[in-house]
């Protein structure tokens, strides 16, 4: 669909509607976009989980190569990714059940919110694997 300009008006080069090159990413688009990739990684981290106990139902050999490979370093890059998409999708989904509840959409409190959410991801992925290293 061509634009539509007025008779004598300067044909300028522009998008028929706005998109991310004209936008400047706010806090909450970012953690809105975050929420949905972390949503498809933990349904990938769940098909992972799922292989790891078929793996453990069919016997120690099964289950030695699926922990040999957890124990890789792409394997513990990938839990860590999982840790940190769980983690991440657990608080801003707390955070948008109070929004359910018509709590915390003013703009600053919907700041400090999302400030927050990525605080406790750091916080709680840090402390998961500091325990699950410490035992």
């Amino acid at each position: 669909m061509a634009s539509q300009t007025s008779p004598g008006a300067a044909k300028r080069a522009r998008p028929l509607s706005p998109h991310l090159q004209i936008y400047k990413p706010q806090i909450t688009s970012v953690l809105s976009i975050s929420h949905r990739i972390t949503g498809v990684a933990l349904g990938a981290g769940t098909i992972l989980l799922a292989a790891w106990i078929v793996a453990a139902a069919m016997g120690p050999a099964a289950h030695g190569r699926i922990a040999g490979f957890m124990g890789s370093w792409l394997g513990q890059l990938m839990l860590f990714g999982w840790s940190v998409a769980l983690f991440y999708h657990l608080l801003n989904g707390i955070r948008h059940l109070f929004w359910d509840a018509g709590r915390g959409f003013d703009l600053p409190t919907m700041e400090k919110s999302g400030k927050a959410v990525v605080a406790g991801t750091v916080v709680l992925t840090a402390l998961a694997w500091i325990l699950a290293k410490a035992s």
